[in-house]
């Protein structure tokens, strides 16, 4: 039997430096632009600029470094880009709301796993449903107190077999249309990273053996092990969905490779 692989990406956060002049000692040998952009990491690493913080002007930074407004200019956009950096146009360049680093699963829809491989995929509905949250989602969405949350249970198949069993909860501020999504036609992964695009997940991953209902769905043994990802996203400031995503251990591993 195939076992079809998940990817997995381990990102690595930045060790602070001493102090600015020890940055800037250590990288004579980099781009301008790249000791600008390092600066400003360093500036908020230490926590001079914190977020939502104004850092300095591009005539200021060019004046400091010495350099021409377009170099200056380069360093801020990519900082941009990377979304360590907001600018705001006739106000000014502000620190972002930082992400977080942690060791992430990389969030991406199982349907464009599978057709990658050049399989076909399919999903059968189980459950699409409104309801208020219990005290466990509560305390899941880090929420003062219940409110509505969107519930889904789907099935995945690869090449009408069954991989996955995923059962997700979602924020209904965060996604509002999420209830009235055609899930035949697209996954919620797919829906959510438009809707509510990620800033951050928090993940863990472990054997089970699955429950009968689980079991059912996904063709398997009672007592046949399963390996379970469950995932929490944020977007938006807040929880966007908690996602315990169940798959056989006979037809799945999880691999991958450190950058």
């Amino acid at each position: 039997m195939i076992k079809y692989q998940f990817e997995l990406v381990i990102t690595l956060g930045r060790e602070p430096q001493e102090s600015g002049l020890a940055v800037q000692d250590q990288q004579t040998n980099l781009p301008i632009y790249r000791r600008i952009k390092d600066y400003i990491l360093h500036e908020i690493q230490l926590g001079h600029w914190r977020e939502g913080d104004v850092i300095p002007t591009e005539a200021a930074l060019s004046k400091q470094f010495e350099v021409s407004r377009m170099t200056v200019n380069r360093a801020l956009r990519e900082l941009t880009s990377e979304q360590i950096l907001n600018r705001i146009q006739g106000s000014g360049t502000y620190v972002a709301q930082q992400k977080y680093q942690a060791t992430l699963v990389k969030v991406k829809s199982i349907a464009d796993e599978i057709r990658a491989r050049g399989h076909v995929h399919r999903s059968e509905l189980h459950c699409l449903e409104r309801c208020k949250a219990n005290e466990l989602m509560t305390k899941q969405f880090e929420l003062r107190c219940s409110q509505m949350l969107f519930h889904s249970v789907i099935v995945h198949f690869e090449n009408d077999v069954p991989i996955q069993v995923e059962d997700r909860w979602v924020n209904a501020e965060v996604a509002p249309d999420y209830i009235l999504q055609d899930f035949s036609a697209i996954t919620p992964n797919e829906y959510l990273m438009v809707a509510a695009p990620l800033q951050g997940a928090d993940y863990s991953i472990e054997a089970c053996i699955a429950p009968k209902a689980i079991a059912e769905m996904l063709g398997i043994e009672l007592k046949e092990p399963c390996l379970v990802l469950k995932r929490k996203t944020r977007s938006i400031g807040g929880i966007a969905s908690v996602a315990t995503m169940w798959h056989p251990g006979h037809r799945y591993q999880f691999a991958g490779s450190f950058s």
